[in-house]
């Protein structure tokens, strides 16, 4: 198979492999671009395989003035800098073989090698063994183009040693099947059957990205239906059961947090703190969670959740055929006075102008009158405000 036409993102990347090749080497794009050029999805990184062991790409390509960056010489790769003013940048990696994986993630050591069959073969999947050349010739090594046509995931060689090598393509066929629409050939999803435990040896953040990109992809349902069918899910935190999808069909997520939010709701015992995940998601997630468990809103909630959360957990009831409030939260957000405390035209250094100490009496003060304020008992008007905290000052000392 041949492409008449290469993407801009290959043509772009063209200059790379002809100077390689006219240095007397062979190299090719390869992995998930080639894939993505023959499904018409989009293309995101371009790399690139060539026979050239690393020294070698330097020097053809220092010759040429193009600068380099040794980012995993050990493994073989070389970024190249290229374009104007450097601003694209390739992944070079030499043709390479792998001995075994002691610890399922990482070869113990590579060995370079001068035949594209033989690096192809350590890949995950047949779909993503596919390489091009310069000229958009199609190298397909292990029938890949067919499986590309049936919309197949079948594991390159032996499937069982693919998920042996490195675990974490279990969780890879499962987000690719949400990614790309395509069903798991029955050889390979029995291989990640009885692979799955591996995962307990995978570092939770990598497998983490895995299983955001699956919940955010428009086929993350299907992609679940297989984690559950698989039982994989058994070796990931917090998961006491499969998780399974209530949603309409064309519903998908809008965000990370939306996603997490409703996995945190299926799997009350999750603990985002358990995969290692930032912090700003889990406050937001948690958000979400709150906004969710609300029959109803004030204007309060909205402000201290935020407008994105309060829509987002309406979205989800939306999509889950329950009663949503998504004009009653836009309405209320409209019509709050402030939508940040920083947005209060009195100060703490105001308040200490009317004698006030700074303190808890002062912290109190500020955390009341932002209520008020936002419930519309308090206009934000510096007047206004003053003289509500001097009345609320005589109060609290008639009080005494």
């Amino acid at each position: 198979m041949k492409l008449d036409m290469l993407p801009e993102e290959f043509e772009k990347a063209r200059p790379v492999l002809e100077l390689l090749t006219k240095a007397g080497f062979e190299a090719v794009f390869v992995g998930g671009s080639v894939r993505d050029a023959l499904l018409g999805r989009p293309i995101h990184d371009v790399d690139i395989a060539t026979s050239a062991y690393p020294e070698e790409v330097k020097r053809v390509f220092h010759a040429a003035h193009k600068a380099t960056i040794d980012i995993g010489v050990e493994h073989g790769t070389v970024l190249v800098l290229w374009g104007k003013a450097e601003s694209q940048h390739y992944e070079v990696t030499t043709y390479r073989t792998e001995s075994v994986y002691t610890d399922y993630r990482r070869p113990d050591r590579v060995e370079f090698v001068g035949d594209l069959r033989d690096d192809l073969l350590r890949r995950d999947f047949t779909v993503n063994a596919l390489a091009l050349k310069e000229d958009g010739q199609v190298i397909d090594q292990f029938e890949g183009l067919v499986d590309l046509s049936q919309k197949r995931l079948r594991a390159v060689g032996v499937a069982h040693a693919r998920f042996q090598e490195d675990a974490l393509r279990v969780m890879r066929g499962f987000r690719f099947v949400a990614s790309l629409g395509f069903h798991l050939e029955a050889k390979t999803f029995q291989a990640m059957q009885e692979n799955a435990e591996l995962l307990t040896k995978i570092s939770i953040e990598r497998i983490f990205v895995e299983m955001d990109k699956l919940l955010l992809a428009k086929g993350f349902q299907e992609g679940l239906q297989a984690l559950s069918d698989s039982g994989a899910w058994r070796y990931l935190p917090g998961f006491s059961h499969a998780l399974t999808s209530n949603f309409s069909q064309d519903f998908h997520f809008q965000s990370s947090a939306q996603a997490w939010a409703w996995v945190k709701l299926e799997l009350s015992d999750l603990d985002l703190k358990d995969w290692k995940v930032a912090n700003d998601l889990i406050q937001k997630v948690e958000k979400i969670v709150s906004a969710y468990a609300l029959d109803d809103y004030t204007s309060w909630e909205v402000y201290t959740l935020g407008l994105e959360a309060c829509l987002a957990a309406e979205d989800l009831k939306k999509a889950q055929g329950k009663t949503a409030q998504v004009e009653k939260v836009n309405v209320l957000d409209a019509c709050l006075a402030i939508h940040h405390k920083s947005e209060i035209v009195v100060s703490g250094k105001d308040l200490m102008m009317l004698g006030i100490a700074a303190g808890p009496e002062m912290g109190q003060l500020l955390k009341t009158m932002e209520r008020e304020i936002v419930l519309g008992h308090l206009l934000n008007e510096k007047g206004s405000l003053l003289e509500w905290v001097k009345k609320q000052a005589l109060k609290n000392i008639e009080e005494l």
